[in-house]
Formats: C-alpha cells, sequence, structure tokens
C-alpha cells in the first residue's frame, strides 16, 4: 500500500518498542478511511488517531520486518501480557498425543488481572488429571499455564457451518462454567 505505514501499540495506540507483541495498526493515507458497514461506532472504536487496528497481534524485527502472531481474539492480556491461547493449545493436545481438536482455550474477565484463562475439553476426568501434572512441568511460561479449576469438560466442542471453532460460542461456554 503506497505510503502506508504499521505500528505496533497498547491498546490506546500507544507505539510499543520494536520486538515486543501488540495491536497491529495500519495508517494508509491513500486508501482513505476503512470502515465497517453500517456500524459507525465499532468504526470508530478501530481507530486509535488516524491508525486504524487489523484486529492482529504481532511484533516488528529490529530491521523493520512484521511478524503477525495471532488474532486478538485469540489472545488473552492477562497482567498487562498478552497471552497466546493457540500456543497454549498446541501444548495441551502435544500433552495429550491427541491431534484432533481436544481443547480450546479463551479468557474471560478477571478483576485483579484483567482475564484470566479458561479451557474447554471434550476429556474424561481419567484422561484430564495426567495432561494437568505435565502441564505443571511443562516449558509453558507460568502465566500461560491455566489453574486446574479452569478445565471444564462439555461432550464437544462447539464449531461454525465453515468447520472453524466457534470462538463466540467457546467464550460464552467458557463464561458460564467459570465464574470465581
Amino acid at each position: 500500500m503506497p505510503d502506508g505505514q504499521v505500528k505496533i501499540g497498547d491498546e490506546d495506540g500507544n507505539e510499543l518498542p520494536r520486538t515486543e507483541i501488540g495491536t497491529v495498526f495500519l495508517k494508509a493515507p491513500d486508501a482513505g478511511r476503512f470502515e465497517y458497514f453500517k456500524a459507525k461506532d465499532k468504526t470508530d472504536s478501530a481507530y486509535r488517531g488516524d491508525y486504524y487496528t487489523l484486529g492482529d497481534v504481532g511484533y516488528m524485527d529490529e530491521d523493520g520486518f512484521l511478524f503477525i502472531e495471532g488474532r486478538m481474539s485469540r489472545f488473552s492480556k492477562i497482567g498487562g501480557e498478552m497471552v497466546p491461547h493457540i500456543k497454549i493449545e498446541e501444548k495441551l493436545h502435544e500433552l495429550a498425543g491427541v491431534t484432533e481438536q481436544t481443547f480450546a482455550v479463551t479468557g474471560v474477565p478477571d478483576e485483579k488481572k484483567g482475564e484470566r484463562l479458561v479451557v474447554l475439553h471434550t476429556l474424561n476426568d481419567g484422561q484430564l488429571q495426567p495432561i494437568l501434572e505435565k502441564l505443571v512441568a511443562s516449558d509453558l511460561p507460568n502465566l500461560w499455564k491455566p489453574r486446574p479449576d479452569q478445565f471444564f469438560h462439555i461432550d464437544t466442542l462447539p464449531y461454525l457451518g465453515t468447520g472453524k471453532l466457534d470462538l463466540r460460542k467457546v467464550r460464552e461456554v467458557a463464561s458460564n462454567f467459570s465464574v470465581v
């Protein structure tokens, strides 16, 4: 995009130092203003000054190359740090030795840390316990390890008609289960 500029920022649009993960913002003067169809409030909330949030989380390396880490909907902000749900799901699937989607990680509001991680899963209690024990000893950062009392069994994970995980429904179900 000619004259386009990308920056990585916090949720208020303040630019972050290189290599720090944050929200990806785009400024494209030649493209005009990006807008949501018949949703002025959604359009307005996507802008921080002249910069538009793409809904992605990423970082720029020291040479200025952009790396997209995932969608904002697949991260939780816990104690000021961006925590990737997909990385946690990958680790849980690895620990369980399964390849089919068995775990779905999401974030729910938490008064102390902003959000807390919740895991929906389709395993029985006997299958889950060894995975929880392995998770404690895993190489994931402690902040990325969901608490054992935040794992909830459901019969089937919710999917959209496209075959993708229904993230909105996952969050809704998790919110219903996870009351502190």
